[in-house]
Parts: C-alpha cells; structure tokens; sequence
C-alpha cells in the first residue's frame, strides 16, 4: 500500500511538472477509443471503413493535446472536423462522443465564467444539429445532451474539490507558520533572555568571585549550543518538507559540538530538569512537584508541556526579577494541570495578552482543547501561569527518561 502511494504521489508530481505529458496521454486514449469502431468489421451491406475517414477521425482528436492553453479553440476545431467527418464521408460512427466529453469536462475545470458559458451555448447548438444529421431520434438527443450535462457537472466538481484542497493547504501552511513562529520565539527568547542575564552578571563576578564568573560564561556557551541545536532541527524540518536539501558543514558541527544527534526529538517533559538547571544558572531557584500519579504522555503533549514551562520562567528571568519560582505538573482525573508561579514584581508586560510569548502559551493550551491563565500570584504576589491541558492515556513521552523526582 505504501509503495502504490509512492507511485501514486510521484505520477502526480509528474503529472504537475509536465502537463502537455497528461495532454498526449489523454489524446492517444481518445484515440485508441475511436479506432475500435474501425477494427470492428463493418454489418453487411455497408462500405468498409476508408483510410481517408480514420484520418478525419484523428483530425478531431489531435487538438486535444491544447486543451489546456486554448479549450475554446480546440472546442471549435472539433466540432468542424466532426462535422466534416459527417457530411464528407461514410465512415463508422461512434458510440461516445469522447473527444466533445474530454474538451467540455475541461473547460468545466478550468476556465472562467464566460468560456464556460460560451461552451454551453456552441454544445447547445452542436448536439440537435449532429442528432440531425445522424438518426433525428430523440432517444439519442436525450442520451447526448445527458453525457455532455454529466461531463461538464464532473468538471464542476472536480473544479470545486481542487479548490476545496488549495484552501486546506493554504490554511495548513498558516497553522504551521504559526507553530514554527511559536517555536522560534520560544527557543530565541528563552536562549537569548538567560545569556543576557549571565553576561550582565560576568563582569561583577570576575571581579568578585572569578570561580562564578566561569560558571556564568560556561552557561553562556551551553545556552548558546542548545539553542543551535534546536534552531538546527527546526530549519533541517523545513528543509525536508520542502523536498530536503545538504546538510552544510556548519550544522554538521554544530550538532556534533552539541552531543546530539542531528534529528534530536522534540523536548518533552524529560527534559525540564535540564532546564531547571540552566534557569539556576541565572539566579532564581527553581522547585520542581509533581502532584499526582504521573504517567505517560503522548510527544506533542509533552513538547507542549516543556514549551509552556519554558516560556513562563523565560517570562520570569527577563522581569520578574524573582528569587524563586514554583513548578508544579498535577495529574488529575484526564487532565494536567501546569503551574508556574514565582515571587517576583507581580504582573508585567504582556499579562494582558500583548506579549508574544503567553500569546503562544495560549495557543499551545488551544491546541490540544485546553486553558492558559496569567496574571498575579496567590496573595496578589508575584506572576502566576496556569495552564490546564485535557489528556488521555497515550503513548508515552520518548523524551521522558528523567524522573520528576531527580529534577527535584
């Protein structure tokens, strides 16, 4: 099944680069259609079928292979050439008019209003006349006018189903602009807010304490690598959905100087102990519960956890200016609830729902049919984010191989 998918996505791939291919291949089916009556031996006391006549019958499928660049041409080229292979020669008649279906099924599909109503008035007039000249029954006026209505309604329909799919991938495509704008700003923000805080402390530090002063820049550098890496696996996503592409020696390196692999999984929350580290390194202490039996969530639950947590202590140390912050993940009966709440100056710049970042944080909680609150601490004291997401046993975080108890 994978393999007739494979086939099936490159012969349309195909198909797209190469349009006049699909053209011929349309216009030699329509003419093998139209040889049959040829092959077939003619009823008694009929003239054989003419070279002359199986010319003709070509002559009416050969614009075809213009479909697509002027249907209305070839529509007009058709019905003279049939209507000359009508009165010009006795030859075999056809038991469809397939090259009249394969042109108004396609000027159905893509042209505009007025072609299409150009279309309708040359078949209105075309159909009784051919009828006319051929049995004058109205058995087969009414077969005739039924096929060309059904092609062109498939037309139609086909027409509507493709821009039915263009506006799925148009509306795709904005939901994940809206996820990488997400992950971008996540990683960036939380990077580059716990650099700026450590360089602002180095230069007191070498003076005072030059033992911290290392500490600080050795925090500096793993930020900076673990937001390379991350940036690194973002761009290389994009870059194999857009048909992939070389990896350059610079990232090579940079996943190679990180410790990680080059495809590394979404954080999830396994990783907020780690996190939790790095936070200490820039002053507020961190304290980490779990309330609860803990269990299992499935990848994108766990990456929405991990970025939920990570904005609200970025958010934390750019202005709260707080000594410790609280971090608690309560497991309740199908949901779970995130808290992080520090004792710093209390509400700040986008509480209100102008920063960029608790933006985010809602759309996260959104995503998965769940809440985010912001806003003061118990008390009034402090910034408090709340987010309660809905979940179900799933499959579990493959990032989750640290305890909650160890990020204690």
């Amino acid at each position: 099944m994978g393999d007739t998918r494979g086939w099936w996505a490159r012969g349309r791939g195909l198909a797209e680069r190469y349009p006049w291919v699909v053209d011929v291949g349309v216009a030699l089916l329509v003419q093998g259609a139209m040889t049959m009556p040829f092959v077939v031996p003619r009823a008694a006391g009929l003239a054989p079928a003419t070279w002359a006549a199986y010319g003709l019958t070509t002559l009416t499928v050969v614009p075809l292979v213009w479909r697509r660049r002027a249907p209305l041409a070839v529509l007009l080229a058709i019905l003279l050439a049939s209507m000359v292979y009508k009165l010009a020669v006795d030859g075999p008649g056809q038991p469809l008019p397939y090259n009249g279906l394969v042109i108004v099924y396609t000027i159905a599909v893509l042209s505009p209003p007025w072609k299409r109503l150009v279309c309708g008035v040359l078949v209105l007039i075309a159909v009784p006349v051919g009828v006319w000249l051929n049995t004058r029954s109205a058995r087969e006026l009414t077969f005739s006018a039924f096929v060309f209505a059904a092609a062109y309604v498939f037309g139609r329909l086909t027409d509507a189903r493709q821009r039915a799919h263009r506006i799925e991938a148009e509306r795709a495509a904005a939901r994940e602009r809206a996820r990488i704008a997400r992950e971008m700003h996540d990683i960036l923000s939380h990077a580059v807010s716990l650099m700026i805080v450590q360089a602002e402390a180095g230069p007191v530090a070498v003076r005072t304490a030059p033992e911290r002063a290392e500490a600080a820049f050795d925090a500096i550098s793993e930020t900076g690598r673990d937001a390379m890496v991350q940036l690194r696996r973002m761009l290389g996503l994009l870059r194999d959905s857009e048909g992939g592409g070389r990896e350059d020696d610079g990232d090579a390196l940079t996943a190679c100087a990180s410790g990680l692999a080059p495809r590394a999984p979404q954080p999830g929350v396994g990783e907020l102990p780690a996190l939790f580290e790095r936070v200490r390194g820039s002053g507020p202490e961190v304290r980490y519960e779990v309330v609860g039996a803990e269990r299992g969530l499935a990848a994108d639950v766990g990456a929405t956890v991990f970025r939920v947590v990570q904005e609200a202590l970025t958010n934390t140390v750019r202005h709260a200016r707080a000594r410790t912050v609280d971090v608690q993940l309560a497991y309740g009966e199908g949901y779970l609830l995130i808290r992080v709440c520090d004792d710093g100056v209390g509400a700040r710049a986008g509480s209100g729902g102008g920063g960029h970042g608790l933006v985010g944080v809602r759309e996260r909680a959104a995503a998965h049919g769940g809440t985010a609150e912001v806003g003061a601490g118990p008390g009034g004291r402090g910034f408090e984010v709340r987010v309660r997401i809905p979940v179900v046993a799933g499959v579990p975080d493959a990032t989750a191989t640290v305890t909650a108890e160890e990020g204690r």
